[in-house]
């Protein structure tokens, strides 16, 4: 049932005549509405909505995703022969992590990545920080996301000051852009 589910889906997903007929997104909506919930009434009187308090219980946020420079000049981004953003700032701009995690590990190269650390987020999410001028912390310390790394630098392979910023999930590169926020403006 689900294989012949999925065929129908990539069947939809890819046919240029109902791309071209309907456009993508609406081919989209026609396939996944069955699977959406929705809301029906039986009679046409107004809901009356609830709200419940209960003053007893604080609310908590918990930080998401931030990029571990406040300042900095995009200089290369993500694609198949380079895994990563480049991120250009002064050197010694200090580095903070993308979340909370732990530090998974650290080397000190001279060529590649330079000084660089790895920090395990959780859920088969890490991040590098690569081409540090100096390195923080230490292997297996705890960090959140006010937790300074290290400094910006142009260790390793490097041609100018910056930071090289890997995000991999279960192990494989992603463009950080698809994980991280949208950037301020």
């Amino acid at each position: 049932m689900l294989k012949n589910l999925t065929r129908l889906f990539r069947h939809v997903f890819e046919s240029k005549y109902i791309k071209r007929l309907m456009g993508a997104n609406l081919a989209i909506m026609l396939v996944a509405s069955p699977f959406l919930p929705s809301y029906q009434t039986t009679d046409n009187e107004p809901v009356e909505s609830v709200v419940v308090a209960d003053p007893a219980t604080p609310l908590t946020t918990v930080q998401g995703l931030q990029y571990p420079l406040e300042k900095y000049t995009l200089t290369q981004g993500f694609s198949l022969f380079h895994p990563a953003i480049d991120m250009a700032t002064e050197f010694g701009t200090p580095i903070k992590p993308i979340e909370a995690g732990k530090v998974e590990a650290i080397s000190h190269e001279s060529y590649g990545y330079g000084n660089a650390v790895i920090v395990d987020h959780g859920n088969d999410l890490t991040s590098l920080y690569a081409h540090m001028s100096k390195v923080d912390v230490t292997e297996g310390e705890e960090v959140n996301v006010d937790t300074v790394l290290g400094e910006v630098g142009s260790t390793g392979h490097s041609t100018g000051n910056h930071l090289h910023l890997e995000i991999r999930e279960h192990g494989i590169p992603v463009n950080p852009f698809t994980v991280l926020p949208l950037p301020k403006v």
